[in-house]
């Protein structure tokens, strides 16, 4: 469930320019056009603001972004790796095989993906076999030298809801906005890759798109489409947070949503404002007792809620499958974890080893790399895929727990990653 990047307006922005469809109205095909216009002059600006001077006639210096620091990846015997023996193995290949058909990597994937798909199902030893036999695990260790970090998890909420608004179904799910504009400097800059605008034009300028708060308080003068309506609002916030979820309607249907946008402002955490504010510590800061905090603070909730002007826009998917995470491919209940791709590849393998939540019991098993997240950011940093529904939410939202991580890589093949 792709969930947005943690960044500013600067280094933000789906409305991407193609979201301007062939359905759009002539006065929306020419805001595209302006705001194309605006991303070459606006990457313009900014990389001459960011350029040494240079003789006349000489071409401009495109600024690099800084690399990320580097991480260490240490060669590993599988024999190493906690638990491996007993590891679940058989159900770590079909989560596998599911990121095979997508993926940056799928080409230095491909005979490892050929091989795992001709395994039988459900044979944990055969599986184990395939996994030693077609990598080579690296301990990922960060780099200022931990080789452990925080394992968070997340699932897929299930929310009532309705198609259309009543007394009791009064909260909306955005669609895309009609004036979200997003920028992707790297189609004119390859150096700027990564980096994304996203505002909305007041004639010639682009401005910051509005925040939470704004957003709220515009109500119906909100030009957005609205997907479905949902009652509860501190629900509607963590479906946001977790990036997809599915809304199940009065006449029994289900419709799933996920993450196509959002408005470019950096995630704050609901649970730490809670802790600063002294309303709870940080360690009660799950997912639970902020819920049960906001249904005993009803007028309240709206503030604490305001202080993440984070504000996620969603598209809707099929209802059949999972949900869909970064890689475009259904997410895999207990075998999928988000991570930060400059430091483990999307589609990869990675071996965690951490604990169940609130619990000393191990969670030893490999996973795969098939999602990303805003607050999910370092080498040693995953979050934990539970499933769908109320029990995946109790697990998710217990889980902060310490783990270490293998990343897997085919034998032979270089790490397409910075190494110390």
């Amino acid at each position: 469930m792709p969930r947005p990047p943690s960044r500013g307006f600067f280094g933000q922005v789906h409305q991407t320019m193609s979201t301007a469809s062939a359905s759009a109205t002539s006065i929306s095909r020419m805001t595209t056009h302006i705001a194309r216009k605006a991303s070459v002059l606006i990457a313009a600006i900014l990389l001459a603001a960011g350029c040494a001077q240079v003789p006349p006639g000489a071409c401009p210096c495109p600024p690099k972004p800084a690399p990320p620091a580097e991480a260490r990846y240490e060669p590993t015997a599988f024999d190493a790796l906690p638990g491996w023996k007993g590891a679940p193995a058989a159900s770590s290949v079909r989560a596998f095989v599911g990121s095979c058909r997508n993926g940056s990597n799928a080409l230095v994937m491909k005979a490892a993906c050929a091989e795992a798909r001709a395994l039988p199902a459900g044979d944990d030893a055969a599986a184990r076999a395939f996994f030693e036999r077609a990598f080579t695990a690296y301990a990922v260790v960060a780099p200022d030298g931990a080789r452990e970090g925080l394992v968070t998890g997340y699932y897929e909420p299930l929310l009532e809801g309705s198609r259309n608004r009543s007394a009791r179904f009064t909260r909306p799910v955005y669609g895309l906005p009609d004036d979200l504009v997003v920028v992707d400097l790297a189609s004119q800059y390859p150096e700027l890759r990564g980096l994304r605008l996203r505002g909305r034009l007041n004639g010639r300028r682009l401005e910051p798109y509005y925040a939470r708060g704004e957003i709220e308080a515009r109500g119906a003068a909100f030009a957005a489409p609205v997907i479905a309506w949902v009652a509860d609002p501190v629900e509607l916030f963590f479906l946001q947070i977790q990036g997809s979820g599915q809304i199940q309607l009065e006449n029994g249907e289900r419709i799933r949503v996920g993450y196509a946008e959002h408005n470019g402002y950096p995630y704050r955490s609901l649970g730490r404002y809670l802790a600063d504010r002294g309303e709870m510590t940080l360690e009660q800061a799950s997912m639970q007792n902020i819920k049960a905090w906001a249904a005993a603070n009803p007028g309240r909730y709206q503030e604490a809620l305001n202080q993440n002007p984070s504000y996620v826009f969603f598209r809707e998917l099929p209802a059949a499958g999972g949900p869909l995470g970064a890689m475009s491919v259904p997410l895999d209940a207990g075998y999928s974890i988000a991570v930060d791709p400059l430091y483990l590849p999307l589609g990869a393998p990675v071996y965690l080893a951490t604990t169940y939540p609130l619990s000393p019991e191990p969670l030893e098993r490999m996973v795969v790399a098939q999602d990303t997240g805003g607050a999910i950011r370092g080498a040693v940093r995953a979050d934990f895929f539970w499933g769908t529904g109320s029990e995946a939410g109790v697990l998710a939202g217990r889980m902060r727990q310490q783990g270490r991580f293998w990343l897997l890589w085919p034998r032979g093949e270089p790490l397409p990653l910075p190494r110390r």
